[in-house]
């Protein structure tokens, strides 16, 4: 599958004070492709404590909330948190078949890693320790997080000159 690409210059517009997010940016459509992604997840009022309070860090917004779900929008997408009667209430394994993580990228090493600092505090845990912060590799600077509900997010460096 081919990947479209656009100028650094057209990317760095998309920098907000935290994150870059390239979700949707360099498509040959001319819209974001992501509309939404929803995730289910065991316990509503755990992951908004984390995953919640990440989306909420990195810039997204509350858009709506219900007993069940919340549902957080930066700018032409939303991501939805859901623990509604058809969940099955098991833990989360993101090595079993289905998404495995996301990630975000931030504007600087510095984002990075004040944002996992951060994160330590709304019960996520740093993985891969020993290889931080170059566990994708020696161009790849992330920071990869796990919740205690075991859903794994990972915070990517995106620099001006192209993502390291």
């Amino acid at each position: 599958m081919g990947v479209a690409t656009r100028r650094v210059t057209d990317v760095a517009t998309c920098f907000t004070d935290t994150a870059l997010l390239v979700v949707g940016r360099t498509t040959k459509l001319g819209w974001d492709m992501l509309h939404h992604l929803e995730i289910w997840v065991d316990d509503i009022t755990i992951s908004t404590a984390s995953l919640g309070w990440l989306l909420t860090r990195l810039g997204y917004r509350v858009q709506s909330q219900w007993a069940d779900g919340i549902s957080y929008q930066y700018e032409n997408h939303y991501i939805v948190l859901e623990s509604g009667p058809d969940v099955r209430h098991e833990p989360h394994e993101r090595r079993a078949p289905g998404m495995n993580h996301i990630a975000f990228a931030l504007s600087s090493t510095q984002q990075v890693e004040e944002v996992a600092a951060e994160a330590s505090k709304h019960g996520f845990t740093l993985m891969f320790k020993e290889r931080h912060p170059y566990a994708g590799g020696p161009d790849h600077y992330a920071a990869y997080l796990e919740d205690i509900a075991g859903f794994e997010v990972e915070l990517v460096a995106v620099t001006a000159s192209g993502s390291k």
